[in-house]
């Protein structure tokens, strides 16, 4: 930001005072109100007012990421799949779709360069998606070239929340993961293991450059290699 230049006018004790009705010049000096003079005071006071005045704008393409910006774009991610969720239940499929569009393109770089995309449901030899377009079928479905998809976001989704286990900030990059849990219309809690990967884009928007969700292992838990230093199960009730 330019800083304001303040302009210091001293006026010096006239050790050459002429008599009255007398002037006294030297050579190479102006006259106070000269046309030089003028222009000189002029220019002068045009770079104090021009220098003062702060400079304002948007931020630069790469600019650093907030956390602030992180925790809003979450959100809006979740909303979005609420949103798809509602227009299905309300409207059809169609209506879905078309809020499915918006909303990808709203949380995902597809537009600005690749994304990595790895969603809870995918399986061989669809796993990861590295298209729009198997973004979109995985939200919706209804893609013969997926014919495995059966629209996640059409699981009535009423409510999500993001629980962040650690959020790294890198300049324009920023990484996240933690837990994301969903509820749908009749109360049904489902919990998934989320990483994002985020980028402030040219617009200046964060969107999600890598996305990879997984459930959370449920199975029965390894032997202890080391038994003195596991926990002890809890006593049931």
């Amino acid at each position: 930001m330019l800083q304001p230049c303040a302009v210091r006018v001293r006026v010096l004790p006239n050790r050459d005072r002429a008599p009255a009705g007398r002037t006294i010049r030297k050579q190479g000096d102006i006259p106070m109100f000269s046309p030089a003079r003028r222009a000189l005071v002029g220019s002068l006071l045009a770079l104090t007012f021009a220098t003062a005045a702060p400079a304002f704008a948007a931020d630069p393409p790469g600019a650093a990421i907030t956390r602030q910006e992180v925790l809003d774009a979450q959100k809006a991610w979740g909303d979005g799949l609420v949103e798809i969720s509602e227009a299905y239940d309300e409207h059809g499929i169609g209506e879905a779709r078309i809020v499915a569009n918006r909303v990808i393109d709203a949380a995902y770089a597809y537009k600005y360069g690749p994304v990595l995309f790895k969603p809870t449901l995918t399986r061989e030899p669809q796993t990861f998606r590295l298209t729009r377009e198997g973004a979109l079928s995985y939200f919706v479905g209804g893609d013969r070239d997926y014919p495995l998809d059966t629209g996640f976001a059409l699981k009535h989704w009423r409510e999500v929340e993001v629980k962040n286990e650690g959020i790294q900030i890198n300049g324009a990059v920023a990484n996240t993961m933690g837990k994301v849990l969903l509820r749908d219309k009749d109360g049904k809690l489902t919990t998934v293991d989320k990483t994002w990967v985020f980028k402030k884009t040219d617009d200046g928007m964060v969107r999600i450059i890598l996305h990879h969700s997984s459930l959370p292992y449920t199975g029965p838990p390894p032997p202890c290699p080391r038994p003195r230093w596991c926990p002890k199960p809890k006593p049931k009730p």
